[in-house]
């Protein structure tokens, strides 16, 4: 969301209540004056400061993986954020990949969907996806998103930036990630060694055809492009920076508004777009082929970008996410 500097400016004193605001909601939760609910099983937050992507999903689907090797039961809470009938884009997403061996529970009341499933069957742990401002359900870890390639100290809150809290609300997070970037997150000085801080990636595993079988193929097997890319994400340049650091010939760019649901209209737009363009093929975000017109098949081919997550010094992140689960309280508001 990159508004012009006079309507931010405009939007400002809206921002400075919805600030005042978020900062009274969570002093609030912390003395207790707002009650939380608190899940039979573990509950790990994974959430962010800032609205759009900042590998969010990924981080669920890392964690789920991880806790479904070591023989966990394990349940995925979600608000489904602009989905109907139960679900969204991520969240099937997030089903495809997990092939059934997940729990879901989709609601804006999360604790109410954690006590059904409990009332259903045992649960080891509980992921929260995007639950860093779901205060109502206390957690046992709280792991908060940055994107790197953002300054954050640059952004403003909502709804004249893109901050959903202030930068200080980190405070309450006990492990944060940085993706798509090296150096320290702009957090303040005097408070750094209070964070304990890890840093990700996205890799490529291979391409599949939207469409077609689910066997992944790498970039030579595709062809040697050029292709068309579009996507429809909260940031959807890290899309395009990530083909150019996977060395994926692009010979033009598509973007459409987060969790863009693509009409046959919008397909064709795009098939004219790529023939324009000199492109041999399409290629989008896993996320996005969710969202794709069902029984959709334009000439020219889609492929689809399947990615997984790269955690540097992944050991030490999951020793530090183990002491935290096993200390005698959760993680406060």
């Amino acid at each position: 969301m990159n508004l012009p500097l006079p309507v931010r400016i405009l939007l400002w004193p809206l921002s400075v209540l919805y600030g005042g605001y978020v900062r009274m909601r969570a002093w609030l939760y912390e003395q207790g004056w707002l009650e939380q609910r608190r899940l039979g099983a573990k509950v790990i937050s994974v959430g962010n400061l800032t609205v759009g992507g900042t590998g969010k999903t990924p981080m669920v689907l890392w964690l789920a993986e991880k806790f479904l090797a070591e023989g966990k039961r394990v349940a995925i809470l979600s608000r489904g954020y602009r989905g109907s009938g139960g679900t969204s884009d991520e969240i099937e997403l997030m089903k495809h990949r997990l092939e059934g061996r997940v729990t879901f529970g989709v609601g804006k009341d999360r604790f109410a969907e954690g006590h059904r499933i409990e009332q259903q069957q045992p649960v080891d742990v509980f992921l929260l996806d995007d639950g860093f401002q779901h205060l109502p359900l206390t957690r046992d870890l709280d792991i908060v998103m940055l994107d790197g390639s953002r300054k954050l100290k640059d952004q403003w809150l909502l709804p004249s930036g893109v901050l959903r809290e202030p930068i200080s609300a980190c405070r309450r997070a006990d492990i944060l990630v940085v993706t798509r970037k090296t150096e320290r997150p702009d957090i303040e000085a005097s408070d750094a060694h209070k964070y304990c801080i890890f840093y990700a990636h996205t890799r490529l595993l291979g391409f599949r055809r939207h469409g077609g079988q689910a066997n992944l193929q790498y970039l030579s097997e595709i062809g040697h492009g050029p292709f068309f890319a579009f996507c429809g994400i909260g940031n959807p340049q890290a899309f395009f920076d990530d083909l150019s650091r996977w060395h994926v010939p692009v010979a033009g760019e598509s973007i459409f508004r987060d969790h863009h649901r693509y009409t046959p209209a919008d397909l064709r737009r795009l098939e004219q777009a790529a023939q324009r363009s000199g492109a041999i093929a399409m290629v989008t975000t896993e996320k996005d082929a969710e969202n794709l017109a069902e029984g959709s098949a334009p000439a020219i081919p889609i492929f689809v970008a399947a990615i997984d997550f790269v955690l540097a010094a992944e050991s030490e992140f999951l020793a530090s996410m183990e002491r935290k689960l096993h200390s005698p309280h959760g993680a406060p508001a």
